[in-house]
């Protein structure tokens, strides 16, 4: 039986990994990108 928490807490794995592997490849680089996207809205 595959349970809401069982998803839920495999997203949050997901979204640590892909957050460790964002910061590993460049921070800078992301926060110029992140300030680009903020002001096009």
């Amino acid at each position: 039986m595959y349970t809401i928490e069982m998803a839920y807490a495999r997203m949050r794995e997901l979204q640590d990994l892909a957050n460790r592997s964002r910061a590993h490849q460049s921070a800078p680089a992301s926060k110029r990108a992140h300030k680009k996207a903020a002001k096009k809205r």
